[in-house]
């Protein structure tokens, strides 16, 4: 298992990750999360790291990394809209679903991802994003994941690879909501936003350098 030895973190505070203007069609929605869910021969990840469009845009990027879709999970209302979670009146966290083939990329190094491209150490927020659906969390899907989690979490607190004790929530998988059709593929289809700009692509140019063995071809 790898440690951190460098926190992929934007230092930029001053843009949030907010609703986008001008959006038609905000709430449509055309994801079938029960289908990618289960596509044979791959396994899925579930992971919360603030704006969800920022955790979008890093792991599309790995190899064995099929489809990335952001999405809403750990609330109380059934299918929120975005507009709803954005209160963080519904106890949902940004997340997006990674589904990933196995014989290509492993849990554990979806995870040693996670832990340096987000700081895990702060309570409900990620820079300018404050809020419980910006929290850190990781939502397994079995037994193996929260395990793995578990024990990854516990020896990076125990080598003191941060400053400060990490605050991952690390719970089982609720109901998983696709977000609307415009959050998917976020940056991919708005580069010249200003958060994408200023807060994502920093980020990916980061993980990029850091993780240039595992990027896809």
């Amino acid at each position: 298992m790898l440690l951190p030895s460098l926190l992929l973190v934007s230092t930029l505070t001053l843009v949030a990750c907010e609703e986008p203007l001008n959006t038609t069609t905000k709430n449509e929605r055309t994801m079938d999360n029960e289908v990618l869910a289960s596509t044979p021969g791959m396994d899925t990840a579930t992971f919360g790291a603030g704006c969800f469009w920022c955790v979008e845009a890093v792991f599309s990027e790995m190899k064995g990394v099929s489809k990335v879709i952001s999405g809403y999970a750990g609330g109380t209302v059934t299918d929120p809209t975005y507009k709803q979670v954005c209160t963080g009146t519904t106890g949902h966290a940004e997340v997006a679903r990674i589904i990933y083939d196995p014989k290509v990329v492993t849990f554990d190094e979806l995870l040693e991802v996670f832990w340096q491209t987000h700081d895990p150490t702060t309570l409900n927020s990620q820079g300018a994003d404050v809020g419980t659906q910006y929290r850190s969390v990781i939502f397994y899907h079995n037994a193996e994941q929260q395990r793995i989690a578990e024990h990854y979490k516990a020896e990076l607190d125990k080598s003191g690879a941060f400053n400060k004790p990490i605050v991952t929530e690390i719970s089982p998988l609720p109901t998983f909501y696709a977000a609307e059709n415009y959050h998917q593929e976020y940056y991919a289809q708005n580069p010249d936003q200003g958060y994408c700009q200023y807060v994502i692509r920093p980020k990916v140019e980061k993980f990029r350098k850091a993780f240039a063995n595992k990027l896809k071809p």
